[in-house]
């Protein structure tokens, strides 16, 4: 089945749990490439892929967080057929509690577990102020903010020349956010952080714990906001101690 939001790394018949992982802005599945040698055999992950980047670098970005999260909804929809769970950083973070929002919604089946690295509750006031129409020096300013981005692709011109439609698609999607006030998730909540993140600090995390009827756990880092990359193996250790264990017939499976 030809499904392009999960471009390579379609979710596989043999495994006894699934992670869907979701990017930050600009990002692509390329930024869990390490996960699918460092995840335990139990856990496949599988990284979902947004429009205008990776292997949909063709297509439009979109620049609106419903019509994002309604497109995921339909992507995983197929795969809720066994335990999962769901991870997302930074904006893939705001994304990941959407959609598992848009499941409940839905009537389909929930996550075993939600895990929101580097975002600050969805209800708090924005770490940044908005970009709208700001010329593309002010978009690669905040990319230096953000510290993201190597120094050499931010001297490139021609590639984030290739690379600003999506990125101000993916902060347009972050800027005209607006929450909405829902019952709280029967669903366990990890929050990560990162202890040298200067835009989404400790202060900005408790707040999530309102979003979980059954319990959160706030797990910092070391590291700056992409403590994503530097603290990978750390990250998943919290989330294979997070899942539940499978049981012997279903991981033989």
């Amino acid at each position: 089945m030809n499904n392009p939001w999960f471009g390579r790394w379609m979710p596989g018949e043999q495994a006894a749990f699934r992670l869907f992982c979701l990017p930050y802005a600009g990002g692509a599945t390329a930024a869990y490439r390490e996960w699918h040698t460092l995840a335990p055999e139990h856990i496949q992950i599988c990284p979902l892929e947004l429009p205008g980047r990776g292997s949909r670098f063709g297509e439009p970005p979109v620049s609106r967080l419903r019509p994002l999260v309604d497109g995921l909804a339909g992507a995983v929809g197929p795969f809720l057929d066994r335990p999962f769970a769901i991870f997302g950083h930074s904006m893939g973070g705001l994304l990941a509690f959407e959609l598992t929002r848009a499941l409940r919604r839905r009537g389909a089946p929930l996550p075993a577990h939600l895990f929101v690295s580097g975002r600050s509750a969805p209800d708090a006031p924005p770490e940044f102020p908005p970009l709208g129409d700001a010329p593309d020096e002010r978009v690669l300013e905040r990319l230096r903010e953000l510290g993201g981005t190597p120094q050499e692709i931010l001297e490139e011109p021609e590639l984030m020349a290739l690379m600003l439609p999506t990125l101000r698609a993916d902060f347009a999607v972050l800027e005209s956010y607006d929450y909405r006030d829902e019952p709280p998730l029967p669903v366990p909540l990890t929050v990560f952080g990162g202890t040298a993140d200067a835009r989404v600090t400790p202060a900005r995390l408790p707040g999530w714990r309102r979003q979980t009827s059954t319990g959160s756990r706030l797990r910092m880092l070391p590291g700056g906001h992409f403590f994503l990359h530097t603290a990978t193996p750390e990250i998943l250790n919290h989330i294979t101690h997070a899942l539940p264990t499978p049981h012997p017939e279903t991981a033989a499976s």
